[in-house]
């Protein structure tokens, strides 16, 4: 069930206001302008998906699947959808000084993981070389808290960050926090939070709909996307790696393993029933995915 919270008269949080977030009137704000349509009601205009590859990561390959050795160099992907009632972006990325700075960025992560973060490769940059201002980004779908999904929420003003409510609680939980890794400088940036409980229909037309896909963290959420040659689900870290899907073989590291268990089988089924998965971090695959400008 969705909830939504209006600002207080006084300025403060109002009564079940999650910290850290700065409420709209929600229920002052029009509804969402859908795409025109055809007397056959077809839908005129497409929802356009394009694929952002913002930093590469390398860590322990078994951080990524349980029992693996070496060392994975893998892609940190954030998703633009052009939709007509908006512009959306799933996840944000790294810190635009994740790589200059690791130290001071990623915390005890930079002793697991190198970054490589060139100039150009941060979400807003990416987001300029289409022509995109990030002031434009209506939404900001977050998968999860962590540092590479996160990292560049503060350079996207305007979006309404939305998040499973269990993970946004998780986030500012001292002990879900530490479990998790979790670093408030990246999400803790002044942004309207819309906090959701499961699926949630984004503009209510079947087109961009969050799944919720716990485990990896306490309120993983990924997204499905319709697009005009059939769905595409964004798993972000519900997946990792085709691997992950084909042999429901788990990382080393989960905060639920049964709920990320359970997240695979619906994601199976998806697959099945015709959705195209995009793994989160599979660097196999995503050499196979058309970089912006292209679409998906």
């Amino acid at each position: 069930m969705l909830q939504r919270h209006a600002r207080h008269r006084r300025g403060a949080p109002a009564d079940g206001a999650l910290p850290g977030a700065r409420w709209s009137d929600a229920g002052r704000r029009a509804a969402p302008r859908l795409a025109r349509r055809s007397a056959r009601g077809v839908a005129r205009v497409a929802v356009r998906l394009f694929a952002l590859t913002c930093g590469w990561l390398t860590g322990p390959a078994g951080g990524f699947l349980a029992g693996a050795t070496g060392r994975l160099r893998v892609p940190v992907p954030a998703f633009l959808i052009d939709h007509p009632g908006g512009k959306v972006l799933f996840d944000s990325g790294l810190h635009p000084d994740a790589g200059r700075d690791p130290q001071t960025r990623l915390g005890p992560a930079a002793h697991v993981f190198e970054v490589e973060l060139r100039d150009g490769e941060d979400v807003a940059a990416r987001l300029a070389a289409l022509g995109v201002r990030p002031a434009e980004i209506r939404y900001l779908i977050t998968s999860h808290l962590h540092f590479d999904h996160t990292g560049g929420h503060a350079s996207i003003p305007n979006a309404r960050v939305v998040v499973q409510r269990r993970e946004w609680d998780a986030g500012h939980d001292t002990d879900l926090m530490a479990r998790n890794f979790y670093d408030a400088r990246n999400y803790d940036t002044g942004h309207e939070v819309l906090a959701v409980d499961g699926e949630h229909d984004l503009f209510g037309d079947g087109r961009v709909v969050c799944l919720p896909t716990y485990g990896h963290t306490p309120g993983h959420q990924s997204l499905r996307v319709r697009l005009g040659g059939g769905d595409v689900v964004l798993t972000a870290d519900a997946c990792y790696l085709r691997r992950t899907l084909e042999e429901l073989h788990l990382p080393a590291i989960v905060h639920d393993p049964p709920a990320m268990l359970a997240s695979l089988h619906r994601l199976r089924a998806l697959q099945q029933a015709g959705a195209r998965i995009f793994y989160g971090h599979d660097p196999e695959f995503w050499a196979t995915v058309p970089q912006a400008p292209g679409e998906v």
